[in-house]
């Protein structure tokens, strides 16, 4: 599995990931929330088969480059959980352009696989009702905006709630291993073990 990062290059700073498979070049893209030129010009260089565009939450800053990657990549399925389909299509609740209706939909447990790639998604509850994380290979998280490094989604936005927050990280984000490595929505990658002993917001349970 090889990843790349791209850094939106405004007042968010919202990271996006273009994640693939390296023998069957079947690839994804995680919260595009800005048009990465750079990106098309990787997938086409590599020859990889964009396949979903995946959305951990709805929120404008990561959702602003779907138009952007649909147009280049129009065989790419919009990937989202069910619980976020609301907030995905509503302009207002989304800070965002709204209006998006994902081609495919997950709950919490449901896997899939991509190439030799396989995912595991876990709804994350507290920054947005419908957050999501997703485990790739059982070794790397994408957080979103539930967890970054040494912080924590904000809940002071529509749909955010902080107990519903505390309860996801305790209780679906730091039972996994130590060294699992967390690449977030924002700032830069950690670990669970790091996180769970440090995070100055919420901590594992002794």
């Amino acid at each position: 599995m090889k990843i790349q990062r791209y850094i939106a290059r405004n007042m968010f700073g919202t990271n996006a990931y273009l994640v693939w498979d390296e023998e069957s070049k079947k690839a994804f893209i995680v919260d595009p929330g800005a048009e990465f030129p750079e990106a098309v010009d990787l997938i086409e260089k590599q020859g990889l088969d964009l396949e979903y565009i995946m959305i951990t939450h709805a929120h404008g800053d990561h959702t602003g480059g779907i138009n952007f990657f649909r147009e280049h990549f129009p065989g790419a399925k919009l990937l989202a959980a069910r619980a976020e389909r609301k907030m995905l299509y509503d302009r207002h609740a989304s800070m965002g352009k709204g209006g998006y209706t994902a081609d495919v939909e997950v709950r919490d447990g449901d896997t899939l696989n991509i190439g030799a790639m396989e995912l595991r998604f876990i709804d994350c509850p507290g920054h947005t009702p419908g957050g999501m994380s997703i485990y790739a290979d059982k070794k790397v998280l994408f957080s979103g905006d539930t967890l970054f490094h040494a912080s924590v989604g904000r809940t002071d936005l529509p749909g955010g709630d902080w107990e519903v927050l505390e309860e996801t990280l305790k209780n679906k984000l730091y039972v996994l291993p130590d060294d699992t490595v967390v690449l977030p929505g924002h700032m830069d990658e950690t670990t669970i073990g790091y996180e769970k002993r440090y995070n100055p917001f919420v901590q594992a349970d002794d």
